[in-house]
């Protein structure tokens, strides 16, 4: 267990459901199913120029790890993943230990998260999905032009090319995305699930870093 006041945790998102508070009010939630994860390296200013916590998440075969990675993590096991925490202020990693098992105890009910992971990839998209346009008319003549992005230059816009930035249709979704604010509903210890207010990136089972 961790003894500072920092809080964080790696989890999997698993479904969203409804939770139902005590004057019975419904919020949408998500399930996700997060830790335990053990301290592996704890960086310093001293000798690697910030402060920092890392951690492994998930267990795995050593026949998955590079020679390398074994040696880092050494008799501590073998993880599937492995980020880091930041703390917020100087000192904030007081009384955490290589070696720290860290679990959903860290959280209680009412506590505000952040939940970070990579969004669902949505492929090539065009400008209508992507950016939100709302197309060309759907009269006076058009047949095939109604999901069409438009002109991209001219107009004496850049002396004529595409300027910088240009929003056009392209490769959407599988994007780092942070949500900020979420609540905790609720904590399971022994299930070691964590239930949040709203949606959060991803799709079932993408790796989700919470926190407090």
């Amino acid at each position: 267990m961790i003894l500072n006041k920092m809080k964080y945790i790696l989890g999997k998102k698993q479904y969203m459901t409804q939770v139902f508070d005590e004057n019975g009010t419904v919020h949408p939630a998500t399930v996700i199913s997060a830790g335990p994860i053990v301290v592996t390296q704890i960086r310093s200013k001293e000798k690697d120029g910030y402060e920092a916590v890392q951690v492994g998440y998930g267990t795995t075969s050593g026949k998955r790890l590079t020679k390398a990675q074994k040696g880092h993590f050494g008799d501590k096991g073998f993880f599937q993943h492995a980020k880091e925490f930041r703390p917020k202020t100087s000192g904030g990693l007081d009384g955490v230990a290589v070696g720290n098992s860290i679990d959903v105890s860290v959280f209680s009910k009412g506590d505000m998260v952040s939940v970070a992971g990579v969004s669902k990839g949505k492929g090539f998209q065009g400008v209508v999905k992507r950016h939100g346009f709302k197309g060309g008319p759907r009269s006076h003549g058009q047949k095939h032009s109604e999901r069409e992005p438009g002109s991209i230059g001219g107009g004496g816009r850049a002396g004529g090319r595409v300027i910088r930035g240009m929003r056009m249709a392209g490769r959407m979704g599988g994007d780092r995305i942070q949500i900020k604010n979420l609540t905790v509903l609720a904590t399971d210890t022994e299930a070691q699930t964590l239930i949040v207010s709203g949606a959060v990136p991803g799709r079932r089972g993408t790796l989700l870093e919470i926190r407090g």
